[in-house]
């Protein structure tokens, strides 16, 4: 059997020394979550097979289980040379949702809790030459309100913008083999005025970290220094200068080296600023004209089915005539983003918060720690313009949001990353922000575009929950979603989903589409606009495309209104 996913999981990371622990694993449902209590960690064997990465919701894990898990267990053998087993041995999981605990050969390998982020252990002292076994829990609730849990259904069913919800492990599985002193993380700042790279490593052991850059193969520069303390920072001297810009990627290779152990990796040269109302990249103003992309796939939930339906998102906008994506609800794999740097299409980086009460403090510890994850593993990657830790932070059950925790989340992301912007929480309710951005699904273009008209002579946007937030004086400001125009050409047993009114006509869907856009193209002082959708998912019909991804439209009818000049371009 061909082992599904194949190809390396983080681009910006690469090592040659590396196993891909995809495919078939034993499998079992724990519903009454009691498999600790049992040690099914011991068992020889579970009573099903699972093709990871591929969670047990999904066809093509070959389970398609719908109903909630409150736990499950995954359970394979790995053969390791004598030659592997000599310096150190890490565990990587891209993504298990939500709680996962690991054992290697029976012994506790390490805890995690998060069902969006990457991680590792050294299981080096619990490995041996010869056959070892991984025994993984993973526990989810996603009714618990307990943990950030996105679009996955709260109810057994789908239903209006909720979906199939994703259990276990839905990204790549696989194995490290480093030497004693190895790099353990990077993190790369540009400067595109001085046209040179530094880079911070943090390293484990002793040495000389070495980088050498390259441009389309052609050598660019180099830089070396010791290792200090388990850090070391080294510039480099660009002889070359290619930006990094909307629809160029223009990426720069980068090899590092640190004893004996070599990655791959890569950057691209550009800046994100604010500068008053505008949000600039390479000091220019480009408009942002971005969908929304929530990373739902019919036969694989989550967790794309190849590497190529991954590109196909990203290509399929782009021929739309959009320049980037909200990236909504889900925080998304590298790979997915390596390629967004590869094809210049900016995005905006997202947590799931749904699902999780942040009406009291309590909410922070099952949200920051994850969320700094995602910040700090995906900080290097050019084609994320921006950061927006929540989303429509609605009451929950009467109660209110705390207004400190989402300040402390938008300063926890500042102090980590002070180079791009960041939205306290789309649309409602703003506390402290760099960005103040709203939701809009009026359906009229005249009616939407009079919402707007007292702001472009210097006032203040329309927001209907101006009772509950107030107007952030002197930042830029766009509209983050809107649009969202139901046009079901499927069907899905007459439960189909969308916002407002379902034109009759395809000649009245374009005409409303191009006035909703026409009405942020032409505003003075909005950088940017968010359509909803890309695509549909499951039952939510108002997607460009169809949840398989096929065009409702002539799409070069929809890339002439989207890519037209706008009036806050220079």
């Amino acid at each position: 059997m061909a082992i599904p996913r194949p190809e390396h999981p983080q681009p910006q990371m690469r090592r040659d020394n590396w196993m891909n622990l995809n495919g078939e694993w034993d499998f079992a449902f724990d519903f009454g979550n009691s498999g600790i209590d049992r040690k099914l960690y011991e068992n020889e064997k579970l009573d099903r097979k699972i093709l990871v990465p591929f969670c047990p919701e999904s066809e093509l894990s070959g389970i398609g289980c719908k109903d909630f898990m409150r736990a499950v267990w995954y359970r394979r053998t790995v053969s390791l040379t004598a030659e592997q087993t000599k310096g150190r041995v890490l565990l990587h999981f891209g993504a298990v949702d939500y709680e996962c605990r690991v054992w290697v050969n029976g012994q506790a390998a390490g805890v995690h809790k998060g069902g969006y982020t990457s991680f590792e252990f050294d299981i080096t002292k619990l490995v041996r030459p010869g056959e070892n076994s991984l025994s993984v829990y993973a526990g989810d609730d996603t009714r618990s309100g307990r943990q950030p849990k996105g679009k996955q259904s709260g109810r057994y069913a789908s239903h209006g913008c909720e979906y199939t919800r994703t259990t276990g492990i839905w990204q790549t599985v696989w194995l490290e083999f480093v030497p004693e002193a190895y790099i353990k993380n990077i993190r790369y700042y540009p400067n595109i005025y001085e046209n040179t790279l530094t880079i911070q490593a943090v390293v484990k052991g002793k040495g000389t970290l070495q980088a050498k850059a390259f441009y389309e193969g052609r050598d660019c520069g180099s830089a070396e220094a010791a290792a200090c303390a388990d850090h070391a920072t080294v510039t480099i001297p660009l002889s070359e200068r290619h930006l990094w810009e909307a629809g160029c990627g223009r990426l720069y290779e980068l090899e590092l080296r640190f004893g004996d152990d070599l990655v791959h990796s890569y950057f691209g040269m550009r800046e994100v600023r604010i500068d008053e109302e505008r949000v600039l990249l390479n000091g220019k103003s480009v408009f942002q004209r971005l969908v929304l992309d929530q990373g739902f796939y019919p036969d694989g939930i989550y967790t794309a089915p190849t590497e190529e339906a991954l590109i196909q998102d990203i290509r399929l906008s782009m021929d739309a005539g959009f320049n980037g994506a909200r990236l909504h609800q889900k925080v998304f794999e590298p790979l997915f983003l390596y390629h967004c740097d590869r094809l210049g299409y900016l995005v905006w980086g997202e947590h799931a918060n749904w699902g999780l009460d942040i009406s009291a403090p309590d909410g922070l510890k099952h949200f920051l720690p994850e969320w700094m994850e995602a910040v700090c593993r995906d900080f290097n990657h050019p084609a994320i313009v921006g950061w927006c830790p929540f989303n429509e932070t609605w009451d929950c059950q009467g109660r209110k949001q705390d207004d400190e925790l989402l300040a402390i989340v938008y300063r926890m992301t500042k102090m980590t990353d002070i180079t791009r912007p960041c939205i306290d929480t789309s649309g409602n309710y703003h506390v402290e922000s760099d960005i103040f951005d709203l939701h809009d699904y009026t359906q009229d273009p005249k009616e939407f575009a009079a919402h707007y008209a007292e702001f472009a002579a210097g006032g203040k946007p329309f927001d209907p929950l101006a009772g509950r937030q107030k107007f952030i004086e002197g930042v830029p400001v766009f509209i983050s979603e809107f649009g969202g125009i139901k046009w079901d050409v499927e069907g899905v047993n007459g439960q189909s989903w969308g916002y407002g009114d379902s034109p009759k006509t395809e000649k009245e869907f374009l005409d409303r589409y191009r006035g909703l856009v026409d009405a942020l193209l032409d505003h003075p002082r909005m950088f940017g606009f968010c359509y909803t959708q890309l695509y549909d998912v499951e039952q939510e019909m108002n997607g460009l495309y169809t949840y398989s991804r096929k065009p409702k439209f002539d799409m070069e009818v929809i890339r002439a209104i989207n890519s037209r000049k706008a009036a806050a371009e220079e």
